[in-house]
C-alpha cells in the first residue's frame, strides 16, 4: 500500500498550484469568450437592433428623409390607419406573402427533408447528388429571377416551347397576375429545397447510429424508426428550418423586383417597404410602418413556436 501511494503521489497536483492554474486559465478564457461574444453582439446591436428600433419609432412619424431630425413630424398611428384603409397595394401584398409562406412550408420543407433522408442512406454518387441539389442555393435570388423570365417567357420561354404554346395560344406566365406568382414560387421552391436539404442532412448525420440499431433490434421498421427515433432527434433542426422558412418567405424581394418590380400580381411587403423608403416619393415614416408590420408578422409565427418548445424542454 505504501509503495502504491508513493508511486501515485508525484502525479497529484498540489491544491494551491492547481487552483492558481485554474484561475489563470479562467481569466484568459473570460477575456477570449468576452471578445468572441461581445464583438458580434455589438455589431448585431448596431446594425440590426438599432435600425429595427429606429424603424419602429419612425413608423409613428411623417418624414421624407431629407433634412435633419428637426423636420420629423409625429403623426401617431396615422401611417398604420392609412396602410389598412387607403393603401391599395397592401392587401395583395399580404395575401402573396402568406401564399409564399404556406407554399414554403408545404413544398420545400418536406421535399428537402425527403432528399436529406435519401442522401443519408449512403447511396451511390450521393456526394454528386448533394452538390447538384445544393447548387441553386449558391445562386442569388436576382439571378433566379432572370432564369424565371427565360423559362416562363411567353414566346421564347422553355415551358411554352416544350408544351407547344410558343406559336399558338401563347400562355403569358409573367404577364398574367393569376399565373406569375405561381411561376415565381416554382423557382423559389427549387432554390429553397436545397437549403432545407443541407440543414436536415447535417441533423441526420448527428443522430446516434446506436439508437437506430436499437430500434431495429426491437423490430421497428424504417418508418417507425424515423418517427420515434430520428424525428425527435431532429428537433433543433426543425426550429432552424422554421425560422429560416419564415424569414426567407417574408424577405423575398429580389426575384419579383427583377421581373416586374413587384407589381401586377407580384406585390410583396418587402417591395412596398423599398418603394416607400427609397422610391421617388420617399416616405420614411410610411415605409417604416410597413416594415414594422412585416416584423410583427414574422414574430407572430416564430415566438409562439419557440415558447411552446421551451415549455416542453422545461417539462422534460
Amino acid at each position: 500500500m505504501t509503495a502504491v501511494e508513493g508511486a501515485a503521489a508525484p502525479r497529484t497536483t498540489p491544491p494551491k498550484t492547481k487552483r492558481r492554474k485554474l484561475r489563470q486559465l479562467t481569466v484568459r478564457d473570460r477575456v477570449i469568450l468576452g471578445l468572441m461574444a461581445g464583438i458580434p453582439t455589438l455589431i448585431t446591436v448596431a446594425f440590426v437592433w438599432v435600425p429595427a428600433l429606429a424603424s419602429i419609432v419612425l413608423s409613428f412619424s411623417s418624414w421624407s428623409g431629407f433634412g435633419d431630425f428637426s423636420t420629423i413630424q409625429w403623426v401617431g398611428t396615422e401611417n398604420y390607419k392609412n396602410i389598412f384603409t387607403i393603401y391599395p397595394p397592401f392587401d395583395p401584398a399580404i395575401q402573396h406573402n402568406l401564399i409564399w409562406l404556406a407554399v414554403f412550408f408545404l413544398v420545400p420543407a418536406p421535399f428537402g427533408l425527403f432528399l436529406a433522408t435519401q442522401l443519408d442512406k449512403q447511396i451511390r454518387f450521393s456526394r454528386i447528388y448533394q452538390s447538384v441539389l445544393f447548387l441553386p442555393v449558391v445562386l442569388s435570388m436576382a439571378l433566379i429571377g432572370f432564369m424565371t423570365e427565360l423559362i416562363f417567357s411567353p414566346t421564347q420561354g422553355l415551358i411554352n416551347n416544350l408544351t407547344g404554346h410558343a406559336d399558338h395560344h401563347v400562355i403569358d406566365w409573367m404577364g398574367n397576375p393569376h399565373l406569375n406568382i405561381w411561376a415565381v414560387m416554382i423557382m423559389a421552391c427549387w432554390r429553397q429545397a436545397g437549403y432545407v436539404m443541407v440543414l436536415y442532412l447535417a441533423g441526420l448525420k448527428s443522430v446516434d447510429p446506436s439508437l437506430k440499431e436499437a430500434a431495429a433490434l426491437d423490430g421497428a421498421n424504417g418508418k417507425q424508426t424515423f418517427r420515434h427515433v430520428v424525428w425527435p432527434a431532429l428537433r433543433p433542426i426543425n426550429v432552424v428550418v422554421l425560422v429560416i422558412t419564415i424569414i426567407e418567405s417574408l424577405r423575398a424581394f429580389d426575384i419579383v423586383y427583377v421581373i416586374n418590380k413587384g407589381t401586377n400580381g407580384l406585390e410583396l411587403l418587402s417591395v412596398l417597404v423599398t418603394d416607400n423608403i427609397v422610391g421617388e416619393a420617399s416616405r420614411i415614416g410610411f415605409g417604416s410602418a410597413l416594415a414594422t408590420i412585416l416584423l410583427v408578422i414574422s414574430l407572430a409565427f416564430i415566438v409562439p413556436y419557440l415558447i411552446s418548445m421551451f415549455r416542453e424542454d422545461e417539462r422534460g
